[in-house]
């Protein structure tokens, strides 16, 4: 199997890419290599099955072409897209271009490339999504597979649209696709810009650390070696166009898991003047349309593909901030790319 992975330089790209590869997948990388992509992040490979990186961008169709002629890939899992919220807030095109026009021009390639080589069943397109598109829950409930979409933001509402046309490309033409739609992920090479690495980095540098609002909506979140193994269940064995919704079973209120974070911080890196990373908490204005509550029902998955999340919230985590800790000139290298890009 020779699987073509758009967005393969970036956070849970990179992830997926490092487990097909360990499972003996051929691998094909397309990244533009905006600011969130990085070719740092496919250093130190497993070596079972051979990768080849692409430098594309999706919205370039004659590009796509010739790496879909070149490498003749049996499966495209689409990871490429722009998807941080607060950006998206300031610049909202950008999101429109990539994650829709984008996609648009990635399923047209796809289903070329398809359609001559006399469409063949083994063939899936593999479109990852978010459970931001569902919008926001209360106190009480779940998202799943049939939960309606009201997405909040910009960047929520590119990924819903990008998700019709991925349903509209299989009813209409027939392309194989599945659907995930995923609650939060963290984990190692997750860029500095998210609540995570944030938290982490501000601590360390003895900066406040911002909590929008109160701190008190709700995310449910996944360890991203996780979500890939998700992903490759669904690949795998997933039911063509069927959507799986995946999520961790782990629902934070943000600022409680802003404050675990200053625990496991403290316990490894004491702050030089004393005191606890937890006082330099800082609430700040929430952000437009923030979301209340996300959390997943996967029972889909869990019932059809057997895949259920194998890493405890205590355990990523840690995992998480070491990995952090060990990596702050990576870190650097992406914030100042962050810059040049602004």
């Amino acid at each position: 199997m020779t699987l073509l992975i758009t967005g393969g330089a970036g956070f849970i790209g990179s992830a997926l890419v490092r487990a097909a590869l360990s499972r003996g997948r051929d691998v094909v990388t397309v990244d533009a290599l905006t600011y969130a992509g990085t070719r740092d992040n496919l250093t130190d490979l497993p070596g079972r099955g051979t990768h080849t990186f692409c430098h594309v961008d999706i919205r370039d169709a004659a590009a796509l072409d010739r790496v879909f002629d070149r490498h003749r890939p049996t499966a495209v899992v689409h990871l490429a897209a722009e998807s941080h919220v607060d950006r998206s807030i300031d610049g909202p095109l950008s999101f429109v271009d990539t994650n829709v026009a984008g996609t648009a021009t990635l399923l047209q390639a796809a289903r070329g490339y398809w359609e001559a080589a006399g469409r063949p069943d083994g063939f899936r397109f593999v479109h990852v999504s978010t459970d931001e598109v569902f919008g926001t829950l209360g106190t009480e409930g779940l998202f799943d597979e049939d939960t309606p979409y009201a997405p909040s933001s910009p960047y929520s509402a590119s990924k819903a649209a990008s998700d019709h046309l991925v349903r509209a490309w299989h009813r209409t033409y027939g392309l194989p696709v599945l659907i995930t739609n995923c609650s939060n992920n963290y984990g190692p090479r997750q860029h500095p810009e998210k609540l995570i690495p944030v938290t982490i980095l501000a601590a360390l540098e003895e900066r406040p650390i911002p909590v929008y609002g109160r701190g008190e909506n709700v995310r449910d979140w996944l360890f991203v070696e996780d979500h890939v193994d998700a992903l490759l269940a669904v690949l795998e064995c997933g039911r063509v166009g069927r959507t799986y919704a995946v999520g961790g079973d782990n629902e934070w209120r943000n600022v409680d898991l802003v404050r675990h974070l200053c625990a496991l911080l403290d316990a490894r890196r004491p702050r030089p003047g004393g005191g606890t990373y937890g006082d330099l908490v800082t609430f700040v204005t929430d952000r437009p349309g923030h979301d209340e509550r996300y959390g997943i029902d996967a029972a889909r998955i869990r019932s059809e593909l057997g895949w259920r999340p194998a890493t405890p919230m205590d355990a990523g985590l840690a995992a998480t901030v070491d990995w952090y800790l060990d990596h702050r000139d990576w870190c650097r290298r992406r914030m100042d790319a962050r810059e040049a890009a602004q």
